[in-house]
């Protein structure tokens, strides 16, 4: 059985408030995510009757916005699975972590992920921005 993540989180390119509100709806049952603060909005959804808080930040990294999944109770075990499903769904580039960090990984090697299932391990540095 593959490892489940403690929490998952992943960058998603050029996608509407909208368009992540359905899909949430659709995978956790959660209503319209809500203003938390400057470019940042939160909701909580539900996974097999546990609580899922999720936090989306935008332009949380060179144009893309961070969405996290403050739980270990989501439908995706990795944040690669998620990103998977998030590509499919939202039709978006997708990019998160190549597996668990440890110290001493390369902090600027991700995983891209494309709709219509095209992956690949890319590098990204962060801009500082």
């Amino acid at each position: 059985m593959m490892e489940r993540f403690p929490d998952i989180e992943v960058y998603l390119a050029r996608v509407t408030l909208d368009d992540i509100n359905a899909w949430l709806a659709d995978v956790l049952s959660a209503p319209p995510l809500s203003p938390a603060g400057k470019g940042k909005w939160k909701t909580r959804g539900q996974y097999q009757g546990d609580s899922v808080p999720v936090l989306l930040v935008d332009n949380a990294a060179d144009g893309f916005a961070s969405l996290w999944f403050d739980s270990g109770h989501t439908p995706w075990h990795t944040d690669q699975e998620c990103a998977q499903h998030a590509a499919e769904a939202l039709q978006v580039e997708v990019r998160c972590s190549l597996g668990g960090w440890h110290p001493g990984d390369d902090p600027d090697r991700f995983w891209q992920v494309l709709p219509g299932g095209q992956e690949k391990a890319i590098e990204w540095p962060d801009s500082g921005r």
